[in-house]
């Protein structure tokens, strides 16, 4: 009897292999390539810029564009890749995080995707690490243990398997791009949190301002009706 598991590793291989059609070039996955904006990215993903999710727009501009594959694909040679979160700082690709198919890789061990992914972005190593697979509108803050790490001087490639569902990720980053990122967010998130009073402030200003606009509209249709109507006690 042929198990599933020895049907799946040749098929992922295969599919896998396509899907990485520019070898150890880290610079790009698949189609998309580092620093290319966001225009250029959603046309080739076919969704529409302005579905990009705005997180933070100081002291960087910081934004998240989520790619899913459309359902009803019934090829078995279709792409591994169920989902995609673009994001980017000012405009330019900075970090992928590539979420796979769990029926593609069902039956696929560590070592089965670390030897996919090899043999065309090379030897990885195995960091004791972690490393974060989503990113929010506060903080980088959802990590997953590393099970390999493909990288050179400006680009890191990192497998992991998601602890609270049967599949695996990867995250993808430019280290330039990500390290200026992540310190505008940190940035962001202190001006912020300096501001929330000031912003709390004129929010009850604005709704003290609201409610005294509405009451007095209220007062010019009712004194009239009022002081006309004529009471009758019984």
């Amino acid at each position: 009897m042929i198990s599933t598991r020895s049907l799946a590793v040749p098929l992922f291989w295969a599919v896998f292999s396509a899907t990485l059609v520019y070898g150890q070039d880290l610079s790009r996955y698949g189609r998309f390539q580092f620093g290319m904006n966001l225009d250029s990215l959603a046309k080739q993903a076919n969704v529409k810029p302005s579905e990009a999710k705005m997180l933070h727009q100081r002291p960087a501009m910081i934004q998240e564009l989520w790619w899913q594959r459309p359902l009803g694909i019934p090829s078995p040679e279709a792409d591994p890749v169920r989902e995609v979160v673009f994001s980017f700082y000012n405009g330019e690709l900075f970090r992928m995080v590539v979420n796979y198919d769990r029926y593609r890789t069902e039956g696929l061990t560590d070592e089965d995707m670390i030897g996919a992914i090899s043999a065309k972005y090379g030897v990885a190593t195995r960091p004791p690490a972690e490393i974060v697979s989503f990113s929010s509108s506060r903080v980088y803050n959802d990590s997953e243990k590393v099970l390999a790490r493909w990288e050179d001087a400006q680009y890191s490639f990192n497998l992991f398997r998601f602890a609270y569902r049967p599949t695996f990720g990867m995250v993808l980053f430019s280290k330039r791009l990500d390290a200026l990122a992540q310190a505008a967010v940190v940035e962001a998130i202190r001006l912020d949190e300096q501001e929330a009073p000031q912003r709390e402030i004129e929010l009850q200003k604005k709704l003290d301002e609201e409610n005294r606009t509405a009451q007095e509209k209220a007062k010019l249709v009712n004194r009239p009706a009022f002081r006309a109507k004529r009471w009758v006690i019984q």
